[in-house]
């Protein structure tokens, strides 16, 4: 069973909705004149009386009657085929939440987690990742967009961003698009502008990989570009940062998740130059562990 993941329920709600409200074409049966048939003489075929009550059988391929006489149609279930688009939801979804234990020692609390609210089309979506270190403040970012569905597999993300943390407050506004590439690769590109002529680029590429069934393999991938320097955040222009990370999860259940791994950040260019005048490394090796929830 494939693991739960950020796409799974609207891609289910838009498959469902499609199947119900399009039955197979090949599934419908041919019409066929028995009459033209030799030796097929309807009027010298006994077919036996019918009971009282009796119902001929529907057509194969047909879909379950909802007219009230008696048959569990879908209706009878809750479920109508225009109903899965347009029903709004919710959920909080967190995919870390947990430590991190540097080589020197220092411990910070990690966090990647997001909520949204609407239906398989149309959503608010909230995100919000970062770390907080113990007794050296926090770096991280919040995020708020309106998402539209524009494929099944593929969301258009309009917003804005706030950076917290150490370091001036930065507001952006925001475009990106989030999705499934082939082989299950699920992908975030989001593009920022800020005053002053600030620009970003957002990159963050994750996959599942099912060693069992519940115990999955995650390699996640994540890079930061931007259009000029930002000497008071410690940011340079061109690749900023780049980080990957390595975790083992085990599915106790599908909402809660404990998970352990490493994590490898590299600083670049002038961001890292700004690193090393301020005493901080230029690359950071972690452990990790925590917990992967959602409700």
């Amino acid at each position: 069973m494939k693991p739960m993941n950020r796409h799974t329920g609207r891609l289910r709600a838009c498959a469902l909705a499609a199947a119900l409200s399009a039955p197979a074409a090949w599934a419908q049966p041919a019409a066929m004149d028995h009459g033209s048939m030799p030796g097929m003489d309807h009027g010298s075929m006994d077919h036996g009386p019918m009971e009282d009550g009796a119902r001929a059988a529907p057509p194969i391929g047909s879909l379950p009657s909802s007219d009230g006489a008696g048959e569990r149609g879908y209706d009878s279930y809750g479920i109508h085929p225009h109903m899965m688009d347009n029903a709004p939801t919710w959920q909080v979804l967190f995919d870390r939440f947990g430590v991190l234990r540097n080589r020197d020692g220092r411990n910070a609390l990690d966090w990647d987690g997001r909520f949204w609210f609407g239906t398989a089309t149309d959503r608010l979506l909230v995100k919000s990742e970062g770390e907080r270190e113990n007794g050296e403040g926090s770096d991280g970012k919040v995020e708020a967009f309106w998402s539209h569905a524009v494929s099944p597999f593929w969301d258009l993300q309009l917003g804005a961003r706030r950076d917290i943390g150490a370091g001036p407050k930065r507001n952006w506004a925001a475009i990106g698009v989030e999705g499934v590439l082939p082989y299950n690769i699920e992908l975030e590109a989001t593009g920022y502008a800020g005053s002053s002529g600030r620009t970003a680029l957002a990159l963050k590429a994750e996959y599942d990989l099912l060693l069992t069934q519940r115990l999955i393999f995650t390699p996640e991938l994540e890079a930061s570009l931007y259009g000029k320097d930002d000497p008071e955040r410690g940011i340079g222009s061109g690749l900023s940062d780049g980080s990957l990370s390595l975790r083992l999860r085990y599915e106790v259940t599908r909402e809660f998740v404990p998970y352990i791994g490493v994590s490898f950040e590299r600083k670049f260019g002038q961001t890292a130059r700004y690193a090393s005048d301020a005493g901080a490394s230029r690359s950071q090796t972690a452990i990790m562990a925590g917990v992967r929830f959602w409700f």
